[in-house]
């Protein structure tokens, strides 16, 4: 049990309890960010579970600081919570690599190499004649998985290191040759884990 003389201490109010606000804001700002980024992406079913937890968690904590308005040490946790918040929530998109992006490459020659990767690894292209500013160029047209996009812009330096390319977010694509699809939950668990490997 809660040792209540705890409770009551001054260790308690302005140690404890900012933390715990801060570590709980923390969580409802990184959920908030996470939900954010799924609507943007059209998952209609994660976003309002998330968005659940994260007003559940919220009113828990606007609660704690409505009862503790005189103690301005749970204003600056709850103000940090909120900062580191969206600085994890960030940081899991990113691990996350949600959703699917457009990327178009403009190159003047040497494009087999790049074309013969996009086939090896199952990833539907589009190749154009086109004019540029300095003579004929190919554009390369390509709808690709946020998570393979490091890997594809590694090997747009390797094979075409002065080649010009821009890169847009997807809300959805469809009829395309992509790589197999991971699911979101089974992308999170993989992206911890190798977090942890990596870590050891």
């Amino acid at each position: 049990m809660i040792n209540v003389s705890l409770i009551d201490s001054q260790f308690y109010a302005w140690i404890i309890l900012p933390c715990l606000i801060g570590l709980a804001r923390i969580l409802d700002v990184s959920i908030g960010t996470i939900r954010l980024i799924f609507v943007a992406k059209g998952y209609k079913y994660w976003a309002p579970i998330l968005g659940f937890f994260e007003v559940l968690v919220w009113i828990i904590v606007i609660g704690e600081v409505m009862k503790n308005l005189n103690n301005p040490a749970c204003y600056v946790g709850y103000a940090a919570g909120f900062a580191a918040g969206n600085f994890m929530g960030i940081w899991l998109e990113e691990k996350l690599s949600i959703g699917m992006v457009i990327i178009r490459i403009i190159a003047k020659e040497n494009i087999e190499n790049l074309v013969e990767f996009f086939k090896s690894k199952k990833i539907g292209v589009t190749i154009v004649d086109a004019e540029g500013a300095y003579g004929k160029v190919k554009i390369l047209f390509s709808i690709i998985n946020r998570e393979d996009y490091t890997e594809v812009a590694e090997k747009i330096h390797e094979f075409n290191p002065k080649a010009f390319y821009s890169v847009e977010d997807v809300r959805s694509a469809r009829e395309g040759v992509f790589p197999l699809h991971i699911p979101v939950h089974k992308r999170l668990y993989g992206s911890l884990f190798r977090s942890r490997i990596k870590g050891k």
